[in-house]
């Protein structure tokens, strides 16, 4: 069920999580939660950041869905630059070659940093996007710290 590219990243970063089916007409964010009982704070979402001095380059951020990710003080202060914007959804599935409503911070360049707000950490589990809008991933925080790149960092703020 999960994208190949993601399955990969999970196992090659010996990360210890369960895949969760789909309804694909319900793999946004508030669908999900409401079909399947899933409580908003743990259900989290991948926002790819455009960075916009030269050269151009990007960011991958998590948040959960009772947070927003706070671009342009938290982020912005993190990166050294006002210079960002989010990716426009057609963009971001370009990037990361994966399905919006499924984007994940697994399987994405090598070279991109990763940034997870921390209250996501404090969790006892998390949803993450599949890849795809056919399948989701539940881990325990902690596993977050696997992911190369990845940093843990004040970057939502309370919805």
């Amino acid at each position: 069920m999960l994208d190949e590219k993601v399955k990969a990243a999970l196992d090659a970063n010996g990360m210890t999580y369960e895949v969760l089916a789909c309804d694909p007409l319900l793999a946004d964010t508030a669908e999900f939660c409401a079909h399947y009982g899933i409580p908003p704070e743990n259900a989290c979402n991948t926002i790819v950041v455009v960075v916009k001095t030269e050269p151009r380059r990007y960011v991958a951020c998590l948040v959960n869905a009772t947070s927003k990710l706070d671009v342009n003080k938290k982020l912005a202060a993190i990166l050294g630059t006002k210079k960002l914007s989010f990716a426009a959804s057609e963009e971001t599935a370009e990037l990361t070659d994966q399905m919006i409503g499924g984007v994940t911070l697994l399987g994405l360049p090598a070279e991109w940093p990763v940034y997870i707000d921390e209250r996501i950490m404090s969790l006892d589990y998390a949803i993450l996007g599949g890849g795809n809008r056919s399948s989701k991933i539940k881990l325990a925080p902690a596993e977050l710290r696997k992911i190369p790149n990845a940093q843990i960092a004040e970057i939502g703020v309370p919805r």
